[in-house]
This record gives C-alpha cells, structure tokens and sequence, in this order.
C-alpha cells in the first residue's frame, strides 16, 4: 500500500497563516508532535508523510476555532460544524438523501458559520451550490497581512467545494465525477487553476455567478457505503482520508465488504446487486476487483470469517445460531467452510480463544 505525501511547502503554507492570524506556529506543532526544523529545514518539495500534515491540520482547526466559529477554515473542514454534518448524513441509505439531509442542516447552522449548501436536482442534472457572505468572517479569513489575501475568497469557495467532494466521494466509495465546477471568484494564478482541476478532474471555471459543482442525477441512487465505524476513522484523520481520495483510487473491494454488511441470514447478495448497487457493470466490477487482486468470492470469505470469529468469541452464541446469522441452512456447511478459512473447526477455534485468554489472565495475575 502506498502512503501518500505532500510536499514541505504545504505544511510551511499552513503554518505561515498560523503565523499571519496571530496563532504561533510552534505551539501547534507541538500540539500535533512534530517540531519547525522537521518542515523549515526541508527543501521546498521534500515529500512529507501526508499523515503528519493531516494531524497537524487538526491541531490547527483547533487554533483557528478559537479565533471564530464562523469562519469555514478550507471550507470548514475539521470544525465541530464539520464533524456534526458528517454524523447527521451517515445514515442515509444512498447519495440523494445525504444531500437533502447536509442540506437541512446546513441550513440549520448558517447563522453560526455563515455558510450554507444548496441543492437543485434536475432531470439533467444535480448542482451543489456553496454560498459564504461574512465580510466579518472574510477579514477574519484573510487578513490584511497575508500574502494570499487577494484570492482570499475564491480559495474559500473553492475549498468547499473540494471538501464536498471529497466527502460525498468517500461516502459512495469512490471518487465522484463532476461534470462542471464553476467558482464565484477571479482565477488566482495558473498553478492554483491546475491543482484545483487536478483535486476535482475537471477545469474549473471562474468569475461564475455562484460557486457550484455539477454532476450527473443518476449518482442520486448510489448506495453509502460508509458506516459508523468507519465515520470514526474518517474524523480523525480527515484530512488524511481527502487526501487519499484525490492522490489514490479508492478500493472498490472495500466498498463490496461495507455493501455486504453484518447480516447474512437472510441470504447473501449476489454479485450481480452488489454491481447494481455501485452502478457498475459486471465485467467492470470483475475487471476492478482482478486489479486489486481479488475476487467476489474471496471478498465473502473474508467478510464471513471475520463475522464468524467475532460472534463466536461470545461464548453465548450456539455455533448453530451463528452459522445462521452467516448465511448457512446447515450447521456442518458453516464448519467445513470455517476449516477451509482458518485450518480448525468453529468448536476448536473457540476452544483455543478460551485457552488464550485464560493463560492472559493467568499471566496478568502472576505480574
């Protein structure tokens, strides 16, 4: 697995405006574990670990919170605002009621951050609107002493929109095609131009009437794939996540495992809905998981083996009733495909679990 990386400069920028807005630079650092010289005394585009920017981002929300709530720090990102969104939409079941639901409470909360989204869906299309008017909030955002204050506002907007992205993307699995971005702001320069296209996949269009995004009405039905548990490893290295979405294509065998679910007994789904469900083809699902060195089959195993070693670590369950929480009419079908997963016998197995956490206890009590 590759881990990705951001260049030094970016954690110089992020610390520069730290800087700018009154906050030191060092105690953040410290905050996220990292010290100056680590990032000052890199070249420019030394490759960082982009997991340290990410943890050195969330120290620094934390910073520029305490400043003002209002202010969506790169399209408010990281803030509690942000954190409360993401748990409001985790339930939905597929794409069109995520945004109708972010769109509620966005709505909800624009007297608190200034910034709200809309959503208009069209037979020939959906756009994601991302409105932002706080002029307090904008000097707060870009202070007379940045360096970057002219383009202050087209960042702003733009950056929501790459946030919007990024999450709806994760929450569908995959990264999201937009058909159009436009910005309600003057370009900034012809680097900013180009990564902002290369972060969305598409050239964004500027000195537009409003800041949206654009893509087609058929997504509306893409099932979400996330749940709470993963929510959780997406708050806390959100930045992280993003970053992964945009530098990497996201898995497609970890969306079949969350399309899966945790209940089997009443039936597994097939491959023809799970490719249903991530609108795909079949042959290109096939083609995907062959890419990822894997299979539909090996997917199902996995899941159910997992499943299985965790409902038959409770000692209350009947390896019977767990064998019909997995999917099986027979209780020896679920023993001699436990065997093949793991070499042992669901009996067995819990056998040895019991004998190990008997001798941990044994050990803990002898220290």
């Amino acid at each position: 697995m590759q881990y990705p990386t951001l260049p030094a400069e970016k954690f110089e920028q992020l610390l520069t405006y730290l800087d700018t807005l009154g906050i030191d630079p060092n105690d953040v650092l410290a905050a996220a574990g990292l010290v100056d010289s680590y990032i000052f005394q890199q070249p420019k585009e030394t490759s960082l670990p982009a997991v340290h920017y990410s943890r050195l981002y969330k120290c620094a929300v934390t910073a520029m919170q305490a400043i003002d709530s209002r202010v969506p720090w790169a399209g408010g990102l990281g803030t509690d605002a942000f954190e409360m969104l993401c748990r409001a939409i985790i339930g939905s079941g597929t794409l069109r009621e995520a945004l109708v639901r972010a769109e509620r409470f966005s709505a909800v909360l624009e007297p608190v951050t200034g910034s709200r989204i809309s959503i208009d869906i069209q037979d020939a299309g959906v756009v994601l609107y991302f409105f932002w008017k706080d002029e307090e909030a904008a000097d707060l955002f870009a202070p007379v002493t940045w360096y970057r204050r002219e383009g202050a506002s087209t960042v702003a907007q733009a950056s929501g929109l790459v946030v919007w992205h990024g999450l709806l993307s994760w929450l569908i699995g995959h990264s999201l095609h937009a058909e159009r971005v436009e910005i309600a702001g003057a370009a900034v320069s012809d680097g900013y131009t180009g990564a902002l296209g290369d972060a969305l996949a598409v050239t964004p269009v500027f000195d537009a009437p409003a800041t949206a995004f654009h893509f087609s009405s058929s997504t509306l039905d893409f099932r979400i794939v996330q749940n709470q548990d993963s929510l959780e490893d997406f708050l806390n290295d959100t930045v992280l996540q993003l970053i992964r979405i945009e530098q990497q294509p996201a898995s497609v065998s970890e969306s079949v495992k969350r399309l899966m679910g945790n209940d089997f007994s009443a039936g597994v789904c097939s491959f023809a809905d799970v490719a249903e469900r991530l609108y795909m083809s079949e042959s290109s699902l096939r083609r995907r998981l062959l890419e990822e060195q894997t299979s539909f089959q090996a997917l199902k195993d996995e899941v159910r083996c997992q499943l299985a070693k965790t409902y038959l670590s409770d000692p209350t369950q009947k390896i019977g009733d767990v064998a019909e929480r997995l999917g099986f009419t027979e209780q020896s079908s679920f023993g001699r495909s436990f065997r093949q997963w793991t070499g042992v016998t669901p009996g067995i197995w819990r056998d040895q679990l019991i004998a190990s956490q008997s001798a941990t206890d044994g050990e803990r009590c002898c220290s």
